[in-house]
């Protein structure tokens, strides 16, 4: 058997060890800003840095790089810590940007001391209006020359409080003809009077992310500091703010950077999954339609189904668009083995087996999981009256119709088969009832002879007087437009509207014992998750069908 090839992550990892590296200075991190929920994006991010860790034996810290207290909240740390656990992940250590802001503090002023950073007090406009254009060189600001104690005082006084937001910043003074426009004297700190979730009152400046990133890298002696592709342009940065500071007698971080993961029909914007939140779209952080981790997992997606997926797409240096349908089977993949199958019925209609006793009732047995034969049977009960999907009947079809039809027989899963006899109607001329008869030796497994009759069409059904009743929620995909993220204002006219609905569907018995998060395989639906038993019904989300329909959804 072949071993798997390496990608260029762990290229680059086995040459700096063939180099001398020590294999205990290996040191992983994954930086999430706690300002909303992980998204499938992150897992990518989260899997590579943590299964490098596994691979190599090395630490992994997660960080969270806190440096925004108007849109960080400990909810989110806490979100963040459960989406690692739960996909089955432990880090070393818990970091924290914020642990590290005096330190940073001391850096600037150093810079600062070696004329390398100044107090800028132009406001935001003025200072984007300088900046130049990719073709064009900037213009240095009236305050670049500033006198060193003058920007000493300013800065300790931003400090101190003792100046309102947004008429001082500190930037960094490095090249304002530079080709990288980040490095056209990047802003370093702005004044925030906005408490901290960590810090509280404390400061009143806060660093950019710029600055506090690679500084935070180099503290927890993180040996290759792995980011997605846009970062790209950011590593000339974090590398000129480690030069200036002369941290070369420890280890520093190497940046590499990867192609994050595009989904088709999702966005992973957190301003735009926030936007979907307050504008409705959905109910929150882990509406099951979002493609954060809280989302998936409401949904039905298994840990084991995105972990498969994420080394399905691999690790690449370049940006390519994921179908959906890559996901979806890796979940299907994950349930088909590992999900009991029972009976449901989503859109019923009574069917009324009119030689079957009226007062009799039987118990059937069907397997648990087929990929599973050791977990044996589950007990179904049989009666006369049952419920089947109004799909699965046509009062006339063609040849090519194999399910129930006047005049032809189908079998019940495990149980009988039935033959379609008359149809009762209301005054509409809907269908109300199906009368069928049955044969009573065709028993599914009885061993008789007419048990190994062979019938074209197989459905699957409830039990009336027995069904538990319950709210199924069907999803679909949020966006009708594969590339939503390519609409900048307008990703919200794409939103499909059919990417909810609720209907009101029976279930086996089996069922009522079974608890939140149970993953389910529903026979000849797909696959459902149970959300909810604390009503008076129980409640489903549909997690993916079992097979892959939107193709030719779209299609059609």
């Amino acid at each position: 058997m072949e071993s798997k090839s390496l990608n260029f992550i762990e290229h680059i990892i086995e040459e700096d060890l063939a180099q001398g590296m020590p294999s205990e200075a290996l040191r992983f991190r994954f930086p999430p800003e706690p300002n909303g929920y992980l998204h499938i994006g992150h897992v990518k991010a989260i899997c590579l840095n943590f299964n490098l860790g596994l691979q190599y034996k090395a630490p992994v810290n997660l960080r969270f790089d806190d440096t925004n207290p108007a849109a960080e909240e400990s909810k989110f740390v806490q979100a963040i810590q459960q989406d690692i656990s739960w996909l089955g992940y432990e880090w070393d250590s818990v970091c924290y940007a914020s642990d590290y802001f005096e330190q940073l503090y001391l850096w600037a002023e150093e810079l600062i001391q070696n004329k390398l950073a100044y107090v800028d007090s132009q406001g935001s406009d003025a200072i984007a209006d300088q900046k130049g254009t990719p073709t064009e060189p900037g213009r240095p600001s009236p305050f670049r020359d500033r006198e060193v104690s003058e920007n000493l005082s300013l800065f300790r006084e931003m400090r101190e409080g003792k100046h309102a937001e947004g008429t001082h910043v500190l930037r960094a003074k490095i090249d304002m003809a530079s080709p990288n426009m980040l490095l056209r004297d990047p802003i370093m700190y702005r004044i925030m009077h906005t408490p901290h979730h960590r810090t509280g009152d404390a400061w009143c400046i806060y660093p950019m992310y710029d600055w506090t990133h690679g500084q935070s890298d180099f503290k927890e002696q993180i040996s290759h500091s792995l980011c997605s592709l846009e970062f790209k342009p950011h590593r000339d940065l974090y590398d000129w703010f480690l030069d200036q500071l002369e941290l070369n007698q420890k280890q520093r971080p190497k940046q590499r950077e990867f192609a994050r993961l595009n989904l088709a029909y999702t966005v992973t914007s957190k301003r735009k999954l926030k936007e979907l939140i307050d504008n409705a779209v959905v109910n929150g952080w882990d509406d099951p339609r979002m493609p954060t981790i809280a989302g998936l997992r409401k949904r039905g997606y298994t840990p084991k189904a995105l972990r498969n997926f994420v080394d399905a797409v691999g690790v690449a240096k370049r940006e390519n668009l994921i179908d959906m349908a890559l996901l979806e089977h890796a979940v299907r993949e994950d349930l088909n083995f590992s999900a009991p199958r029972v009976n449901a019925v989503l859109n019923p209609v009574k069917l009324t087996i009119e030689n079957y006793p009226e007062n009799q009732s039987e118990i059937l047995h069907g397997e648990i999981n087929p990929e599973q034969p050791e977990l044996g049977t589950r007990e179904i009960p049989f009666s006369k009256h049952l419920y089947i999907e109004q799909e699965d009947f046509k009062e006339e079809a063609n040849r090519k119709f194999f399910r129930l039809t006047l005049g032809k027989e189908v079998r019940l899963k495990n149980a009988y088969i039935i033959k379609g006899e008359r149809v009762i109607k209301d005054d509409a001329g809907n269908i109300t009832e199906i009368i069928c008869s049955y044969d009573p030796e065709s028993k599914s497994g009885s061993g008789t002879e007419a048990s190994q009759r062979k019938v074209k069409g197989t459905l699957h059904w409830v039990s009336a007087p027995h069904a538990l009743a319950a709210d199924v929620h069907l999803y679909d995909r949020l966006y009708s437009d594969p590339t939503p993220d390519k609409h900048e204002d307008s990703h919200l006219s794409f939103i499909n509207p059919n990417s909810h609905q609720l209907v009101q569907a029976w279930v086996e018995p089996s069922l009522s014992e079974i608890t939140i998060g149970t993953q389910l395989q529903f026979q000849r639906l797909g696959y459902f998750v149970l959300d909810d038993n604390t009503g008076e019904r129980l409640s489903f989300n549909k997690t993916v069908g079992l097979r892959d329909t939107w193709a030719k959804i779209q299609q059609d």
